[in-house]
């Protein structure tokens, strides 16, 4: 079966720090580029970081300098390490691999992972 699951959310209190994983099955992740999107609770899903099939990373504005994007082809997976974790953090993320130029993906979206920062 062909799918991405994400894991290792959980909640956190603020300053403290996540790793997600982002696992696929039934293919072979690093033809690739995978995104990691979040969504809060009445909000727009949001892109939060990519990293490409070779690497590279882009990440929005509010999670520069505290989250990192990485993957193990080895493993089939990509990774999130979110630190300084702040309130605003809070949400459902997920991965996906973006289609370019277009606004779909190739895959279906998985359950997610909760992530919650909170005191």
């Amino acid at each position: 079966q062909v799918q991405l699951v994400e894991s290792g959310g959980g909640l956190v209190q603020p300053g403290g720090s996540l790793r997600l994983s982002c696992a696929a099955s039934g293919f072979t992740l690093d033809y690739y580029a995978i995104g990691w999107f979040r969504q809060a609770p009445g909000k727009e899903r949001e892109l939060v970081a990519t990293i490409a099939n070779g690497g590279s990373t882009e990440y929005r504005d509010s999670v520069k300098g505290r989250f990192t994007a990485s993957r193990d082809n080895a493993k089939n997976s990509v990774f999130l390490q979110m630190d300084s974790l702040k309130a605003e953090d809070t949400a459902v993320y997920f991965c996906n691999a973006p289609i370019s130029n277009s606004g779909d993906y190739y895959f279906n979206w998985g359950q997610g992972t909760q992530v919650t920062v909170s005191s």
